[in-house]
């Protein structure tokens, strides 16, 4: 039986034009974080089990690539649960990941921390265009920092990557999660309901007001407390300053300091933003995973009909490893969907190095070899890509190849002209 040839489904092979785009925008990506402070770590692809299934990733943990035990651990015919066959798993995100690792090396790292990791994550979901069981996310977070100094920080440095790679006129939608659960305890809603009121809303982009209000229904909620929760999110579009209208109206339900914070990052965003995007007050916006504790906020491109990218405040995560909380806030960039947008709209890497190709013709020389070998040496020494490589029986064929990946100068090494 002949070996399979394909990926693993969900997963891809990546080719050379996309890889080369692949590198530049990592390496965009990294540059511009390390300009922000934010120091490079690496954390292992898998994780105990026990911290990913802590209830803190939400949908993700029923996504897990479980591990079974190894060699004599592994009792099949013992087993009476999962517990007594899988201890690892394959993580799902890098904030997991990161956490377990401040927690083991706080006393080493500095306060706050700013982090900045890329890396494969791993999801056991249903493949479809632009996501994929295997992707790369690439996350910037600060640790230790309680005021809104890191929301900032995180906006700023993730918009001007985003517009350094021809990103224009995207969105940051923010929003807090305190704000979320104010407006359904205003509503009626039981503090016990909250998460599921909240993972319904977060349909709302995509079968608005009127399906919101069919599945909180659906739920038993009753008709009365539906109808007050949504006439807020009406008020909040026919107000003028939404963010004020709900301070007002949630008197009581809602800290004023809530208000305060959200406003100070917004102007603050507004006034020292270095790409071209609006940041806007969404109180629409849920995101998914369980350990926000605060603000919540991501990348909206309308242009696209995507999200890419997206973070928050988690201030109560450290404290499940450690036992007291830690501050801490973080900011995810939708590599798949950054890389994807970009290769359907023909994006060229721009300022790259000229590109030169030496082709030697089969039976040149050995003696020769070496002065073709030097030259190409010293044209790299000059900040040229070069490539060297033996002749092909069809020359023309590879010469239009060696164009079409960007190769402007072409030097042809005869046997007979050596």
């Amino acid at each position: 039986m002949a070996l399979g040839k394909k990926p693993v489904n969900g997963m891809k092979d990546i080719l050379p034009d996309e890889m080369q785009i692949r590198d530049y925008v990592q390496q965009v990506i990294k540059d511009t974080y390390r300009s922000y402070g934010f120091t490079p770590i690496e954390t292992p692809c898998m994780e105990n089990i026990a911290n990913l299934t802590s209830r803190q990733g939400g949908e993700n943990e029923k996504l897990i690539f479980k591990i079974l035990k190894r060699g004599e651990k592994l009792k099949l015919k013992e087993a009476k649960e999962e517990a007594d066959l899988v201890d690892f798993g394959m993580r799902y995100d890098l904030t997991v990941p990161l956490v377990r690792y401040y927690a083991n090396h706080a006393n080493d790292l500095p306060n706050p921390f700013k982090a900045l990791q890329t890396g494969n994550v791993w999801r056991a979901e249903r493949p479809q265009k632009g996501r994929y069981r295997q992707f790369m996310q690439c996350d910037i977070d600060i640790i230790g920092e309680a005021g809104n100094l890191a929301e900032i920080e995180l906006i700023l440095a993730t918009t001007e990557t985003i517009g350094k790679l021809g990103f224009r006129n995207f969105e940051i939608r923010i929003n807090e999660r305190r704000i979320l659960k104010a407006m359904a305890l205003y509503s009626g809603f039981a503090e016990e309901s909250c998460e599921a009121v909240f993972i319904i809303l977060d349909k709302m982009d995509k079968i608005g007001a009127d399906g919101v209000s069919d599945e909180l229904r659906q739920e038993g909620f009753p008709e009365e407390v539906v109808e007050k929760y949504l006439s807020l999110f009406q008020g909040i579009k026919e107000a003028e300053n939404g963010l004020s209208y709900l301070a007002g109206i949630l008197d009581g339900f809602l800290d004023p300091e809530v208000k305060q914070n959200l406003t100070e990052i917004i102007e603050s965003v507004e006034a020292a933003k270095a790409a071209e995007f609006t940041i806007v007050f969404d109180p629409t916006l849920v995101r998914g995973m369980s350990y926000y504790t605060g603000t919540i906020f991501e990348i909206a491109m309308p242009e696209f009909g995507a999200a890419c990218g997206g973070g928050g405040r988690y201030d109560s995560m450290v404290g499940r490893f450690t036992g007291t909380d830690v501050p801490a806030c973080g900011f995810s960039i939708g590599f798949e969907r950054i890389i994807l947008l970009l290769m359907e709209n023909g994006y060229q890497i721009p300022n790259q190095r000229p590109k030169a190709a030496y082709l030697i013709e089969k039976g040149y020389p050995a003696e020769k070899l070496s002065a073709v070998v030097a030259e190409a040496k010293r044209e790299r020494a000059a900040g040229k890509q070069v490539l060297v490589v033996r002749m092909n029986k069809n020359k023309k064929f590879q010469k239009e190849k060696l164009a079409s990946e960007g190769y402007e100068e072409i030097t042809e090494f005869f046997t007979d002209r050596a």
